[in-house]
């Protein structure tokens, strides 16, 4: 039997390198998912590779409560409920030193990283409570666990939603929901090329070797290797595992 057979996935952040690799996981392994972003036409052309039977979105905005709520009810509405959420929108925020940081840049990285992940968490667990169970992960990051001076405030971000999943998986556990942090390292995503080019605008393509170089494994990850450790999270194979911070960082974390 497919990993997810039954099962019914909510993935915010859906149109992006990791959200639309998981969907496409997810699907191969039997769940119905709901795709949530804020980019209409790359949800609509992700939605039609996926296939509309078994796919479907919402335009959302993942920091507002009222549209939580609306993503949360359409999940039910097309598909009966919601075993999984996949808290993966994010945005990166301005490559600049600490001291150069703005208010209203930390408010808008803080607004999205983290209190979207809080709403889309607290949304979720009722329905997954019925359902006598869920899986929450979030997507975080390995400037979760280390900092990252030129991204002080996607740092900030990235370290409290390890906060809040360790408090969640604790208040999920008596229903079962269990909530656990996936943490990549660089990703060959939109998000890596922005990135890059904010720390090296003349030349993105030695921001990213020297990135890579910084890796033991030796490159990027592909949003496929993210996806993978996102499946078994979700999965039932993953049943024992609740609170923890899952490294996906070829060994970065290991230095």
């Amino acid at each position: 039997m497919s990993r997810l057979e039954g099962k019914v996935a909510v993935i915010t952040g859906g149109s992006g390198g990791i959200g639309v690799a998981a969907a496409e996981r997810f699907i191969n392994e039997g769940a119905k998912v709901l795709l949530v972003d804020l980019d209409e036409a790359a949800l609509v052309a992700a939605s039609d590779r996926l296939g509309s039977n078994v796919c479907s979105y919402c335009v959302a905005d993942v920091s507002d409560k009222a549209d939580t709520d609306r993503f949360v009810a359409q999940a039910v509405n097309d598909f009966g409920g919601v075993d999984i959420l996949l808290a993966n929108a994010g945005i990166e925020g301005e490559v600049a030193p600490f001291l150069d940081c703005s208010e209203e840049m930390f408010d808008k990285v803080l607004k999205v990283n983290v209190k979207g992940v809080w709403l889309g968490t607290q949304a979720v667990f009722p329905i997954m409570q019925e359902r006598g169970g869920g899986s929450i992960v979030i997507t975080s990051s390995v400037a979760g666990i280390k900092g990252a001076s030129m991204l002080a405030p996607y740092s900030t971000s990235k370290h409290a939603v390890i906060g809040l999943m360790r408090s969640a998986a604790l208040a999920g556990a008596e229903h079962k929901i269990r909530v656990n942090t996936v943490n990549p390292s660089p990703v060959e995503t939109r998000m890596m090329r922005s990135l890059e080019a904010g720390i090296s605008p003349d030349d993105t393509d030695a921001a990213h070797n020297i990135m890579s170089a910084n890796i033991p494994l030796g490159r990027y990850a592909e949003p496929s290797d993210i996806a993978n450790i996102m499946l078994f999270l979700a999965s039932d194979e993953s049943e024992f595992l609740t609170g923890g911070v899952y490294m996906a960082d070829g060994g970065t974390s290991a230095r």
